[in-house]
């Protein structure tokens, strides 16, 4: 477990999966990331890659060949090498394998980047390399941070999340585990989102960014103790908790990225919102979580 620390945070993060585990609040005494409860999730805050969300029968086919994946990618079961420590920052990374082609044939170092700053601001960077001297790189990637509900009393229904820019948005919905981009709903974020156990019976509440720059905050009524989240270039985000269970967490999801279409061919370079890297270039998606 790797930590880093300044005078009011304490942060730890586990070599499997670079997962953030624990924000700790020391005056406050707050744990503000998801326990991993397995009766609700029994993750933390999974890292996504090479895909985000689910493939059409869990497999993609890259030039006539077909592999198969399960759900959110293998980088949040691997082990990560770290590259960089200090006592506010460390960088974690995973490179392709044998292992990794068997799945996935492509060359990559993917790189995460965790930076603690005294305005008690976590800094979080997917830096994606393409490794290949001739051959680009097709990925997905993301983030599926989970915080407790509640953070300093009340119940899961007095917290909300609010959206900067205020505006209406693209919401795309899910059909089972897919995704149906082409028919979006609008989402008025001109009004917080009042959270609701009930609303996420068709799985997860998804935004269409389109790199804008936006902000989430969670907090309650009251605005003790909460949570603002800033994404600087993601394509969408997502907010979920599991339906039916009555979990007490909610999830924030930044992607780059989404689950294949609910009419996907399966051709991996034709995958919907997929990101593109040319041989030997780099790709850098950001967010911060500030606690307050």
């Amino acid at each position: 477990m790797i930590k880093l620390e300044n005078e009011e945070i304490k942060v730890e993060i586990n070599e499997l999966g670079a997962e953030l585990s624990s924000v700790w609040h020391k005056q406050a005494k707050l744990e503000y990331i998801w326990t991993a409860d397995p009766k609700y999730w029994g993750r933390h805050a999974s890292n996504l890659f090479p895909i985000v969300g689910r493939l059409r029968g869990d497999q993609f086919q890259v030039a006539g060949e077909t592999y198969y994946m399960n759900q959110h990618g293998f980088a949040r079961n691997s082990t990560f090498t770290v590259v960089e420590s200090s006592a506010t920052k460390v960088i974690f990374r995973l490179g392709d394998t044998p292992e990794t082609h068997r799945v996935y044939p492509f060359k990559f170092q993917f790189d995460i980047s965790y930076e603690l700053t005294d305005d008690n601001v976590l800094h979080i960077a997917y830096i994606v390399h393409n490794t290949d001297t001739a051959e680009s790189l097709f990925f997905s990637v993301g983030g599926h941070p989970a915080f407790n509900l509640p953070l300093d009393g009340g119940k899961f229904s007095d917290y909300y999340v609010s959206v900067e820019p205020e505006k209406i948005y693209d919401r795309i919905r899910l059909v089972g585990p897919y995704s149906n981009p082409s028919q979006p709903t609008p989402f008025d974020a001109k009004i917080p989102l009042r959270l609701r156990q009930e609303d996420y019976h068709d799985d997860a509440i998804i935004l269409r960014l389109e790199r804008q720059k936006t902000s989430l905050l969670l907090a309650r009524l009251a605005n003790q103790h909460g949570m603002r989240m800033t994404l600087d270039n993601a394509q969408y985000v997502g907010i979920w908790t599991p339906a039916g269970k009555e979990a007490p967490f909610i999830a924030i999801e930044p992607w780059w990225g989404l689950a294949d279409t609910v009419d996907a061919t399966g051709n991996f370079k034709e995958k919907y919102g997929i990101n593109v890297l040319a041989a030997g270039d780099t790709f850098n998606g950001t967010y911060s979580l500030s606690f307050f």
